[in-house]
């Protein structure tokens, strides 16, 4: 399987566990990483280049920090543009039937992320948009990968998260339908 990571972090050079992430994955053989800030510093998106990374792979991962409940400003302007309308839904459906994935990082912990928590919201729950989405693209989505930095205590700890990752990237996942 041909698998895509789109990295969307804005200060990647402070983030200490997107940043590890990354590195556990460059090189991969069948891993492709697109770091959408060091390749767009001007914000500038090549339309053209991202949708045909898209369909060269059959399953596409966006790797970005919760970033006030929903994706950094690079990648809210990436899915705006990328994504267009007679390419991507209402008259073409370029990428149906590929898998979308997110690995998400927070810098709080799972116990943060409940109704009776800090943010009083699943993870689920705020990354509905990200599902939403998947199914009017009508892609297949799968479970997020969470990394809670404030659990990531040690390098061991990082180390194992990055095996997890990995793992998560090229697991073969089981999809269900409604009939």
């Amino acid at each position: 399987m041909s698998i895509l990571v789109i990295v969307a972090h804005p200060s990647m050079d402070e983030s200490r566990l997107n940043a590890y992430l990354e590195r556990s994955i460059l090189g991969a053989a069948d891993i492709t990483v697109n770091n959408l800030y060091h390749r767009y510093p001007d914000e500038k998106i090549d339309i053209k280049r991202e949708q045909r990374l898209l369909m060269e792979h059959e399953r596409i991962v966006f790797q970005f920090p919760n970033y006030w409940y929903s994706y950094p400003p690079l990648l809210k302007k990436w899915f705006d543009l990328v994504l267009e309308r007679g390419w991507a839904f209402k008259g073409g459906y370029a990428l149906g039937g590929k898998e979308f994935g997110v690995a998400l990082s927070s810098g709080f912990t799972t116990e943060d992320y409940r109704f009776d928590g800090l943010h009083r919201h699943s993870i689920e729950q705020i990354m509905a948009p990200f599902y939403a989405t998947c199914n009017f693209i009508r892609t297949k989505s799968l479970p997020i990968f969470n990394t809670f930095e404030d659990e990531m205590k040690t390098e061991a700890d990082l180390e194992q998260q990055a095996e997890k990752y990995l793992l998560y990237l090229r697991k073969a996942f089981t999809f269900h339908y409604n009939s």
